[in-house]
């Protein structure tokens, strides 16, 4: 038997909420013009519910340290692929091989 803490109802119900409230704001923000800072602020909200997702839902808040590490290094593996794919499609442009 493994020692799994036991999350109680009302803390989970009350980030249930929060994930609905965040939903929400995510569409009033879908309908507000924002200009250029649309874009991050649904990322921003995307986040704070992937990290509440991740905090209680699949309790990373309650696991050991082995697990928050191997969670942190997939996240710096994805940010460093995410920068090398936009680095890439930034500079695209910059050389003219072959043009005159």
């Amino acid at each position: 038997m493994t020692n799994e803490p036991i999350i109680p109802t009302r803390k989970l119900l009350l980030v249930c909420g929060c994930l609905l409230g965040l939903t929400a704001l995510t569409v009033v923000a879908y309908y507000v013009d924002l200009g250029v800072f649309h874009t991050p602020v649904a990322l921003g909200i995307a986040g704070v519910k992937a990290v509440l997702i991740l905090l209680y839902f699949m309790q990373l808040r309650y696991s050991s340290g082995m697990t928050r590490a191997v969670i942190i290094v997939g996240l710096l593996w994805l940010g460093l692929l995410l920068a090398g794919t936009m680095d890439d499609a930034l500079t695209r442009g910059w050389l003219n091989v072959g043009a005159p």
